[in-house]
């Protein structure tokens, strides 16, 4: 046998092993939780700031699960860059409808960085008045344990607790691409990174303690990255601290998408990753079921034995774990689920190499660029 067909054969099979590991451990911790964590009367007091920006999908759904908090003490800040910003009166009706609890809204803009969201967020967090400080986006829905299920993640050794979003209430089939990315790809990556030490930050939900992130330069430090989150992870490990994922993970809902929001979506996230985290970046190529699976079938070809059926079964046990992960999750899944594993792994390619070529990208209306040799190492 020569050494071409063992090295293509161990390199398949270890992707493989690699898989199914990542996908026991998504399961593990993405598995769903039906028993409510309680929060005792002297809990400790948490700020969340919401930058909202605009009339997204299902938005009135999850901005009012931020009202709807058990919890005994916390404070709702609403940033919105413009007052003529088509979520404030939203956001000013959620707090008529809710007297009873301690929300706000700041409008205006305060640049300090090149990252809009940051610069919405920038004044929420001066006004901040508790501790803990949990910045988080306005399109994701929150449990009614959020804030303790945060705060159950924090340890000395823990600098940030965050979440990947988990996608939910697709319509249509290219939002169903988009679980396939968020949810069986870039959730159960990121659960596995965390469970080997690698924890790194995604700003869908960044819950600090905020003496630490003032001790590290405070949110203007943040602006060092053109994604707040990469600058996140970059100072939590500067300070000698770690990255805790929220367990199970915040949903968001999707509703209908077009195949250009998801190519646009994933090659903005493509580029920044290449751009903080470049040689991390450099073996997504191998992530997902196309290199092995071409190894396999190449080293089937140089052995002179059957294709097909090693392939065939190879695909099963590939896709077969990732629907497993969807139910044992209770990640939506449905006759489409397959099919759009399948197409995300094809597009894993095409977004890894478009990453490379370029810098630039959109986001929200604002024509971006990654930064390169970013200031934080």
């Amino acid at each position: 046998m020569s050494i071409a067909i063992v090295a293509l054969t161990l390199f398949a099979a270890l992707a493989l092993a690699v898989h199914l590991a990542s996908v026991a451990v998504a399961i593990r911790k993405c598995r769903p939780d039906p028993k409510i964590l309680e929060a005792s009367p002297d809990s400790v007091s948490v700020s969340i700031v919401l930058p909202v920006c605009g009339i997204e999908n299902y938005i009135e759904d999850t901005l009012r699960s931020a009202f709807r908090l058990d919890y005994p003490r916390y404070e709702l800040i609403f940033c919105a860059s413009r007052l003529d910003d088509p979520a404030v009166p939203l956001v000013q009706r959620l707090m008529a409808d809710h007297p009873w609890i301690d929300a706000r809204l700041l409008t205006g803009n305060e640049r300090i960085s090149d990252n809009p969201k940051l610069n919405n967020v920038f004044k929420g967090w001066r006004e901040t008045a508790y501790p803990f400080v949990a910045i988080c986006d306005s399109n994701v829905l929150l449990p009614r344990d959020y804030i303790q299920r945060l705060l159950s993640k924090f340890d000395p050794q823990t600098g940030l607790v965050c979440s990947p979003p988990i996608g939910c209430w697709p319509d249509g089939f290219f939002a169903e691409v988009e679980c396939a990315m968020l949810n069986n790809y870039q959730a159960r990556w990121q659960c596995f990174a965390d469970a080997v030490g690698f924890g790194f930050a995604q700003g869908k939900t960044l819950f600090w303690r905020k003496s630490d992130l003032e001790r590290a330069g405070g949110i203007r430090a943040l602006a060092a990255e053109s994604a707040e989150d990469a600058a996140c992870t970059k100072i939590v490990r500067n300070l000698g601290l770690r990255v805790q994922l929220m367990e199970p993970p915040v949903r968001q809902p999707l509703g209908f998408r077009r195949a250009v929001d998801v190519w646009k979506r994933q090659r903005r996230w493509a580029r920044l990753r290449r751009a903080s985290f470049p040689l991390y970046f450099s073996v997504e190529i191998f992530s997902g079921s196309l290199p092995p699976l071409a190894a396999l079938i190449a080293a089937a070809l140089l052995a002179g034995l059957p294709v097909f059926a090693p392939a065939l079964a190879f695909l099963a046990v590939w896709y077969g774990a990732e629907w497993l992960l969807s139910v044992k999750a209770g990640w939506h899944r449905s006759r489409w689920s397959i099919a759009t594993f399948m197409l995300r792994d094809l597009m894993l390619p095409v977004v890894y190499v478009n990453a490379w070529l370029g810098r630039g990208f959109e986001w929200r209306g604002n024509d971006m660029r990654a930064a390169e040799g970013a200031r934080l190492s």
